[in-house]
């Protein structure tokens, strides 16, 4: 776990193991693959469900910043540790806790039992939020998420927050976002830094339907050599300013590192390839040119300083869609090329 493997632990044939990972400060602890459907001890092709790690737990739960008498919606059981916490400190009654995978949520319902806590454990869509309990004055989100589902707004007391690591379908990364709830409806709030999350079931990237991407591209050259790393500042701003875009890295056995970009609204598609020269070739297709939009982002990215995480943020409404900016909702950000947001 500490290099980033994965290790299969059986708490019945090695106590010792499981302790020593159940209490890993820096570790989540996977507890189902492919939704369920993988069994064995090798690693299935998509983690579903965890255990977060404890320190970021402990992070988000001082963000939440609860005070007694508050009533807090969970979107996310897991394991029920999170929701054990919360009863802990704010009292059974006063938790509710939202899992949409029926096993997980009786195997979370019957660990919370055991330990002696009993907040409302319901099984259902969490991007539903739960009315039955509402309103609330907390929303924790413990699954990446790429829209803010307008049943947290109307959930949640004026005043009130919605914490959620939050991300586009530019990639797997997510960042938390502490939303206030407005009087009139929306919801606006700044990032706080890099996470990374399953996503929420119903958010996942659904690949469009149309027809293969064209092989036809034109060939032109760039010095401009973008971070790529998943928790790079500019990977999470270029997320945010260049809507309907999906990308992937990859490293050939040749050393070279190929930037693929996929649009999420149409068949275009553009290609980098990184090697040790200064100037490096670009492939582009369809009617939206990716990488120049990319580029773009890049230079905007350094021209307002190279910002990191915590000066970016958003707004978000209930049919007003969303806006992100920095410093300020006065500075929206601008949008580069169009598609989907």
């Amino acid at each position: 776990m500490a290099t980033g493997t994965n290790v299969a632990l059986d708490r019945t044939t090695d106590p010792d193991g499981w302790a020593e990972a159940a209490n890993a400060p820096h570790a989540p602890i996977v507890t189902q693959w492919d939704d369920g459907d993988h069994e064995g001890l090798e690693p299935g092709r998509v983690p579903t469900s965890s255990a977060s790690q404890p320190t970021l737990v402990y992070s988000m739960l001082l963000d939440l910043d609860v005070l007694s008498g508050m009533r807090v919606l969970e979107i996310g059981t897991g394991t029920g540790w999170n929701a054990a916490l919360l009863s802990c400190r704010l009292g059974d009654a006063n938790v509710t806790t939202v899992e949409v995978d029926p096993e997980v949520s009786a195997r979370a319902r019957a660990a919370l039992k055991a330990s002696g806590y009993t907040p409302e454990v319901v099984c259902a869509d969490g991007s539903l939020g739960w009315l039955a309990s509402a309103p609330y004055d907390r929303i924790i989100v413990t699954c990446g998420v790429r829209e803010i589902p307008p049943a947290w707004l109307s959930q949640t007391r004026v005043g009130g927050l919605i914490l959620a690591p939050f991300g586009t379908h530019y990639g797997h990364q997510d960042a938390l976002v502490k939303l206030t709830v407005q009087l009139d409806g929306t919801a606006s709030g700044p990032f706080l830094g890099p996470v990374q999350f399953m996503k929420m079931r119903s958010q996942r990237l659904v690949r469009p339907a149309h027809p293969d991407f064209p092989g036809d591209s034109v060939e032109t050259s760039t010095r401009v050599r973008v971070p790529l790393g998943d928790w790079e500042p500019f990977t999470f701003a270029a997320s945010l300013l260049v809507p309907g875009v999906t990308h992937l890295v990859h490293e050939r056995d040749d050393g070279v590192t190929v930037l693929w970009l996929y649009s999420l609204a149409d068949t275009s598609w553009a290609a980098v390839f990184y090697d040790e020269e200064a100037e490096w070739e670009v492939y582009q297709s369809g009617p939206r040119k990716l990488w120049d939009l990319v580029e773009a982002a890049h230079a905007w990215w350094q021209s307002a300083g190279e910002p990191d995480f915590d000066r970016f943020g958003m707004t978000v409404g209930h049919t007003a869609g969303r806006t992100f900016w920095l410093d300020g909702p006065e500075q929206p950000l601008p949008v580069l090329g169009v598609g989907p947001r």
